[in-house]
């Protein structure tokens, strides 16, 4: 069976029509040195049967950045599925007032036997950093599977006006 995430992608818009992501750099020692393909929105797993997708999100969300999602209008963008059949359902909410800074982020962890074969098991965060950045900046440097999502958000505010 598919493993099935949820997320959220917090975007803003700014004056001049620029739309900004929120974005998270993968934490670990695999992305520490990497860039592009390393980043993601907010998510997690979680079990359709026994949790709603945006309830997952939104746990996930303050899992990984130790903060609540922020209050909103979410609207389900779309499930999108990566090469290897994940799911990941996303869900949007303008995130104009968060600032990802305040309060401070304290960045969910996991552990891994590290380095490899050595026996012992490190602290590592989920993720290590977080941005907004500009559609066109956060496509390259999202996972692959979760590209489609900016686009499906720039065609939605597109047609909105």
């Amino acid at each position: 069976m598919a493993v099935t995430s949820a997320g959220i992608l917090l975007y803003r818009v700014a004056p001049d029509g620029e739309v900004s992501a929120l974005v998270a750099h993968l934490g670990g020692p695999f992305w520490a040195a990497k860039d592009d393909g390393a980043w993601s929105i907010p998510k997690g797993e979680y079990d359709p049967d026994a949790e709603s997708a945006l309830d997952a999100a939104k746990r996930e969300f303050h899992e990984e950045l130790g903060v609540p999602a922020p209050d909103g209008d979410y609207a389900e963008l779309g499930t999108f599925t990566y090469s290897s059949g994940k799911r990941v359902t996303v869900f949007v909410c303008d995130g104009a007032a968060f600032a990802a800074s305040d309060p401070p982020l304290v960045f969910g962890e996991f552990e891994m036997e590290w380095p490899p074969r050595s026996g012992r098991t490190r602290s590592f965060p989920e993720v290590d950093r977080v941005e907004w950045m500009t559609l066109d900046a956060a496509r390259p440097r999202l996972v692959a599977g979760q590209r489609p999502a900016l686009d499906r958000l720039a065609e939605l505010l597109a047609a909105a006006g």
